[in-house]
Parts: C-alpha cells; sequence; structure tokens
C-alpha cells in the first residue's frame, strides 16, 4: 500500500503493482506490439511494388517508431491509464496525486518505455523498480506517474479492515488520536490486513509491539483485559469515523458555498463528545449494558472477545462482535 495525496489534500490508500504483475503486463503488451508490428511491416513491404527502396525503408522506421510509442501512448490516454497488458493483469496508470494521466504523461512514459525496453533490455526500469518505494520505472519517475493495482484480491472485499467493538464505542470516542502518525497507522492497517495469515505466537508478539507503539500517542489508555487487535482495531476505526467526519464537513461547506442546502434534511445533531471531533452518533435508547471488559467479582460472567476470531462470518476480519458471556 502507499499514500497518495490528492490535488485537495485528502489522503488515499492505494495498492502499488507489484514486480511480477508488472511484468506480466509487459510481455503481454509486448506480445500485441509484435503482432501489430509485423502487420504493419507487411503493409509497409507492399509499397516496395508501388515506390522504391528510400520510401519503403522510411515507411518502415516510421511504423517501427509508431508502434513501439504509439501503442503504450494511445491505449494509456484514451483508456485513461491502461494498455491491453495491464487490462488484462487488472493495472493502471495514474498521476502521482491519484488523478487520471493526460497525454503529455502517457507520451513521456512511451519514450522513456522504448529506450529502457528495446534499446537497453529492460535493465535501467528493473534496476529503478527495485530501488523506488513506489515501484516506479524510469518513464513513471520522469512522467510523474505510479502504476496501481486495480483490481483487488477477493479477500479484501470481506469488509473494513478496522472495526469499532460495540463495548469500546463509548470509550473510543473520547480518544485523542492526533498524534498517530499515518506511518504508524498504515502499519497498524497492514497488521490487521494479515491478522490471519501469521502464526499464532508471531501474531500475538507483533500485536504487542504495535499496540504499545499506539499506545504510546494515543491516550487515553484502554480498559483493562482488551486483547491488542481488538484495541487497534478500535483507534483506527475511530481515526477513519473522525477523517469521514471531517470530509463530509468540509463538502457541507463547499455546498453552503455553493448555494445548496447540505444535508437535505435538517436533522437534529448530537452533542459532541471531544472538543474540535465529530459529533457521537445518535444512539437508540435500549436496556442497559455491562461495562465492558470488566470484571464484576468471582463467578460473574464478564464480557470477553470470542476465542476463536476465524470462525463464523467474521473470517477473515477483525469483527466487532457478537461478543459473547464467558466464565
Amino acid at each position: 500500500m502507499t499514500r497518495l495525496v490528492t490535488g485537495e489534500a485528502v489522503a488515499l490508500d492505494l495498492r502499488v503493482a507489484r514486480l511480477g504483475s508488472r511484468g506480466c503486463a509487459l510481455l503481454l503488451d509486448l506480445f500485441f506490439q509484435m503482432m501489430i508490428l509485423n502487420l504493419v511491416l507487411y503493409v509497409v513491404a507492399m509499397t516496395t511494388l508501388i515506390a522504391d527502396e528510400a520510401w519503403s525503408v522510411g515507411l518502415s522506421i516510421l511504423a517501427v517508431a509508431a508502434v513501439l510509442v504509439g501503442y503504450p501512448c494511445a491505449f494509456e490516454t484514451l483508456s485513461r491509464g491502461r494498455t491491453l497488458g495491464k487490462l488484462a493483469v487488472g493495472l493502471r496508470v495514474v498521476a502521482d496525486d491519484g488523478g487520471p494521466i493526460r497525454f503529455r504523461q502517457a507520451l513521456v512514459r512511451g519514450l522513456a518505455g522504448m529506450v529502457e525496453f528495446f534499446m537497453l533490455y529492460g535493465a535501467p526500469a528493473l534496476l529503478t523498480s527495485l530501488f523506488n518505494r513506489q515501484g516506479k520505472r524510469l518513464g513513471d519517475v520522469f512522467a510523474g506517474t505510479v502504476v496501481i493495482q486495480e483490481r483487488m484480491p477477493h479477500s479484501a472485499l470481506h469488509g473494513p479492515v478496522a472495526v469499532m467493538p460495540p463495548q469500546l464505542a463509548g470509550w473510543g470516542r473520547t480518544l485523542e488520536v492526533s498524534m498517530l502518525s499515518d506511518e504508524l497507522a498504515m502499519t497498524a492497517r497492514q497488521y490487521l490486513s494479515r491478522f490471519w495469515e501469521l502464526r499464532p505466537e508471531i501474531r500475538d508478539r507483533l500485536g504487542a509491539r504495535i499496540a504499545g507503539q499506539v499506545r504510546a500517542v494515543v491516550s487515553p489508555p484502554p480498559p483493562p483485559g482488551v486483547r491488542p487487535e481488538v484495541y487497534i482495531s478500535a483507534v483506527l476505526a475511530e481515526r477513519r469515523r473522525r477523517e469521514e467526519w471531517r470530509l463530509a464537513q468540509r463538502h457541507a461547506a463547499r455546498m453552503r458555498r455553493l448555494g445548496r442546502t447540505w444535508p437535505p434534511a435538517a436533522q437534529p445533531v448530537p452533542a459532541m463528545a471531544v472538543a474540535g471531533g465529530p459529533p457521537a452518533p445518535a444512539m437508540a435508547p435500549g436496556p442497559p449494558a455491562p461495562p465492558p471488559f470488566s470484571d464484576p467479582g468471582p463467578g460473574q460472567p464478564r464480557f470477553l472477545p470470542p476465542p476463536d476470531y476465524g470462525a463464523g462470518p467474521y473470517q477473515g476480519v477483525i469483527p466487532p462482535g457478537p461478543w459473547r458471556h464467558g466464565p
């Protein structure tokens, strides 16, 4: 994952394409280019029947340059960053701010690709991709673009990575998360996304270390008995909720400047839990619940996380519940 910042200062988390997937897309594009080039050269060769040899050589050079440079330039401009190979693998070329690629950027990538792949056999592209954090080749560096993974794996469609457990919702609204850096939040998010891929001992040790780093910059501390992964999930969910609230506030202010009403129907806004933070969501009245993760005494039931997170409909994500009573 990489974080791109748009022109409106909105951070986007995008999955940068891996070297293997880009190599597969490149091989497919080279196959299509060779097919088109052979067809064009066959048509050019037929001109020798009506023109001299110099005219045919000039047309051949023009055809080679047009196919090798024009193929990626035309496809990436018309299809908004996708060639036939990238379309098959699920990749897309975007600008550094996450916007669609322009003709100028596609032309720079095509000219640089001709030098990188056809003159220097791909060595500069390979070396640059290995040492660049976003996997950019020289053409991407010159054009200001990045290749992202557009087709997400099926495991990423189960739901959000970080969720707020119901028992921690009240505590979460009192959190101070302004000191939580984007790098630490990304590390915690990657840990939750790979939670079920890790071995139990490594998962617990890594979760305790990341939870300690988060606890050092986030206050107040969690209630006693909260597992590290549940604590990390609650902090990230509250941070995401506040960011969405700020975006909604900016959108509402923009609508008001345009003379429109936002939201369309006026509704009472609940009191804010923290000064400068988003309003607490309205909760439907219901029977009082015991305090989360509290120890009422010996022999009394207490709230505990389920022993097997991987069972049931929550397999693959950190579940918000159902939380059950344990002995």
